[in-house]
């Protein structure tokens, strides 16, 4: 079965916010790196799409220069790279007609972050009829403020906040969501070496 990698918004943007200072993964860039440099030695199918917000002046706006992959990752030669506007990469992009045109019916993803863009594009991919594999670890993400927290606190304030859904528990729950129903969990040694 054809398979490609799809790395969702490992984008400078996220370095750029605050709250990456409490990141599940940042060395992030390492992991993805292992993964793409094992599908371009097989020739591999390897996707990238980027998180934009034109008009917004935040830093995922593509005026900011933030829109780009992360330092220490580049496109190879004709690898392509998406720009999505939603939470998928599918919805807003032409990653579906990409891959169906390559023949690619397994899904490898990993990217930030881990229970938002990632697991929403898992979830779809899967309801497309993809067979899906997310490599947990080469996902990146943040604590989660509880929904009635004010605004604008500082990440010291977040992470004191009992309300405050850590990342170890944002990682389980994505998985036990996911595992067994849209993907496959796997480590990156695991898909390195399969």
């Amino acid at each position: 079965m054809k398979r490609a990698l799809v790395v969702i918004d490992v984008q400078e943007s996220f370095r750029q916010r605050p709250n990456w200072a409490a990141s599940s993964n940042p060395e992030i860039v390492k992991q993805v790196g292992r993964l793409t440099e094992a599908f371009r030695a097989t020739n591999g199918t390897v996707v990238w799409v980027l998180h934009t917000e034109p008009g917004t002046g935040n830093v995922f706006d593509p005026a900011s220069g933030f829109v780009r992959l992360m330092d220490g990752l580049d496109a190879g030669p004709g690898e392509p790279v998406l720009h999505k506007t939603s939470h998928n990469a599918f919805t807003t992009t032409n990653l579906q007609q990409l891959l169906t045109t390559l023949g690619v019916r397994e899904l490898v993803l990993c990217g930030i972050r881990t229970e938002q863009c990632v697991e929403t594009t898992a979830r779809l991919g899967a309801d497309l009829g993809y067979q899906v594999t997310f490599v947990t670890e080469a996902t990146a993400t943040t604590p989660i403020e509880h929904r009635d927290a004010p605004p604008g606190r500082s990440v010291a304030e977040i992470l004191a906040d009992p309300r405050t859904l850590p990342v170890a528990e944002v990682i389980a729950r994505t998985e036990y969501a996911l595992a067994g129903r849209f993907a496959t969990i796997r480590t990156v040694e695991e898909v390195v070496s399969g």
